[in-house]
């Protein structure tokens, strides 16, 4: 699991108007909270902010607040729905040791059976892990798996250290038949190709 080391400054003042002006300096307005502690209203470097969100579940190490640094995970990140610029971030701490519920994406190893086509319906899983060492991803392995195999939560295998969150009989994944899946298209163009001949009779005996 990554960890990076980020240099918080406080933030007093507030609203739309305060909000812009952090951003033009290059900033990213965010917000610290959770252990009953009360909320802290903290600015972020935009730029290294943004590095560290690449990686999934990041932990970061918040540096520069008045009882130390923290330990803490993104909860809720808000960006620019055009630009895609980060906009806010709401930081959830953490001590080492304790679970915590977080979505790891699903990463889907090996090769489809022959004539198979691979449906996913979920491309996260909820979790339960330890805060300080959260799995980067789950894998789930698809080979051997035949056409109209389905996979649900309940079969992924976990990283160690991991609970499943997620209700046990969600649906990540089944194995159609692709023969199947192409077959309604192939019977509508031949459809389609008879219509035309027809008409093409039609017209000739028109003449």
């Amino acid at each position: 699991m990554s960890e990076v080391r980020i240099a918080a400054e406080p933030r007093t003042e507030f609203g739309k108007g305060a909000a812009r002006r952090t951003r033009r300096a290059g900033k990213v307005p965010a917000v610290l909270y959770g252990h009953g502690t009360d909320p802290q209203h903290i600015s972020l470097p935009g730029h290294a902010l943004m590095l560290a969100l690449k990686t999934p579940n990041v932990l970061l190490t918040i540096e520069g607040l008045g009882g130390g640094s923290e330990l803490a995970l993104p909860k809720d990140v808000q960006r620019d729905p055009i630009k895609g610029f980060l906009e806010h971030v709401d930081l959830l701490l953490v001590k080492r040791g304790e679970k915590v519920v977080v979505d790891l994406p699903v990463n889907v190893v090996g090769d489809v059976v022959a004539g198979g086509q691979v449906a996913q319906t979920e491309v996260e899983i909820s979790v339960e892990t330890e805060a300080t060492n959260i799995p980067e991803s789950v894998d789930l392995d698809i080979s051997g798996l035949g056409v109209d195999s389905q996979v649900l939560a309940k079969d992924l295998r976990l990283p160690s250290g991991t609970t499943l969150a997620a209700d046990e009989d969600t649906l990540i994944l089944q194995i159609l038949d692709a023969t199947a899946a192409t077959a309604p298209e192939a019977g509508a163009e031949a459809a389609e190709g008879e219509g035309e001949a027809a008409e093409g009779e039609a017209e000739a005996a028109a003449e």
